[in-house]
């Protein structure tokens, strides 16, 4: 009785043994570097996809809150504090901040251009946010009073503010009443700020027209009185945001539109989702290209190998047992190439991730990060190989079914 590890042994010794033609194992080599190739482009792209998204998720930190909360009609609460109350008795919920955000037209020295205008509490705004690490000067968000602003770099850019101390002024239009033709002006509410220092979030949502003051400054402006745009949140340490985000859904009801910090960003995220598994399906496409040359050199090596199955036939073999000699021997090219891919996808995105080897082009001070961001996870390493296994199966089973075909009948 032939015993059961006898083909994958057989198998084995043909993918050592040398081969009658040279061209075989020339074939044989390009199999397995063509598959390794294609598997550790697949593993380096999934990691450094992943570190696009670590990215973008430290950079939302920065001025995002943990779950926004805005009306799903109109544009303000009408009772911003009891609605406020409301979230901040929610499980989870550590700090909650009424916010009015809303455009305006900013003037300094001559130069003018519209800015979303950001009223917030000082106090808490610095403990919902990272503000404080990102402006240039010494000010902290809880310094500001009536009167006294944060400018983004764009505003600062566009305006010519150089320095802090400068004065803006900010019109908004008036809510009720009509618009005066013989005196434009006084359709605006007119109030003049200083700006007391410059911030950069390296987010150009944030960093383009956003200008920061306190609550009551953007309440006057707009003319509300308890009124707010927005309700923001931040969530206890080691809660979970998206849980906490339903919750808050849970007690509000309909009417409002609450979102976590991915939802705020959904666009985002999906499009680095999307560049993802589309840029995986092209590398997969590549690699099922590259398994033709498995096929091709199982297809030749079954040739040369055509004395030694009509030997392995009159011992006894059948011609199932030696369609799976040839079915192991395409299993062993393919996970050599898919072992040795992993390995090395996996060495160049650790060399990366640690130490910063491939660099973006620009200057270094202008860009957020120096290197190529890159996360190794290790659930993608599965990912990986799937398609290689997958690919190494059908390849193996057309080279038995060829193997098969090859043997003679017996007399």
């Amino acid at each position: 009785m032939i015993p059961a590890s006898l083909p994958a042994r057989i198998a084995l010794r043909y993918l050592r043994a040398p081969k009658s033609y040279s061209a075989v194992s020339a074939i044989s080599i390009v199999s397995v570097v063509g598959v390794a190739v294609a598997t550790a482009a697949i593993v380096c792209v999934l990691a450094v996809f992943n570190g696009f998204h670590s990215l973008l998720s430290e950079k939302l930190d920065i001025l995002a809150p943990d779950v926004l909360v805005t009306p799903a009609i109109g544009k303000t609460f009408a009772d911003a504090d009891s609605i406020a109350g409301i979230v901040a008795a929610t499980e989870g919920v550590e700090t909650v901040m009424p916010s009015v955000i809303d455009n305006a037209l900013a003037i300094v020295n001559s130069k003018e251009m519209p800015v979303t205008l950001r009223g917030v509490d000082p106090a808490l705004y610095a403990r919902i946010t990272s503000v404080d690490s990102i402006t240039f000067g010494e000010t902290s968000a809880t310094t500001l009073a009536p009167g006294i602003v944060l400018a983004s770099v764009g505003v600062a850019n566009q305006l010519g503010i150089h320095s802090p101390g400068e004065t803006m002024f900010i019109f908004a239009p008036r809510r009720e009443g009509r618009v005066n033709l013989a005196n434009p002006v006084a359709s605006f509410i007119t109030d003049s700020v200083t700006v007391a220092d410059v911030f950069q979030a390296m987010q150009s949502d944030y960093d383009e027209k956003t200008v920061i003051c306190d609550i009551s400054t953007a309440r006057d402006l707009f003319q509300y009185d308890t009124e707010a745009t927005a309700i923001e949140v931040k969530t206890s340490p080691g809660a979970d945001i998206s849980k906490v985000a339903e919750d808050i859904a849970g007690r509000l009801g309909g009417g409002v539109s609450v979102k976590d910090r991915f939802r705020q960003q959904e666009i985002s995220f999906r499009m680095v989702s999307i560049e993802k598994w589309v840029t995986f399906l092209l590398l997969v496409f590549i690699m099922i290209i590259a398994s033709f040359n498995i096929v091709s050199t199982m297809c030749m090596l079954i040739i040369d190998k055509q004395p030694s199955m009509s030997t392995l036939s009159a011992i006894g073999m059948n011609r199932s047992t030696i369609g799976r000699t040839f079915w192991w021997e395409s299993i062993f090219v393919s996970a050599s190439g898919c072992i040795g891919g992993l390995i090395l996808g996996l060495a160049l995105c650790l060399a990366q991730q640690h130490l910063g080897l491939i660099k973006l082009a620009g200057d270094p001070d202008s860009l957020v990060v120096s290197a190529y961001p890159v996360k190794v996870v290790w659930t993608d390493i599965f990912i990986a190989a799937a398609p290689a296994v997958a690919i190494g199966i059908a390849t193996a089973s057309l080279a038995a079914a060829f193997a098969r075909s090859r043997i003679s009948p017996r007399p």
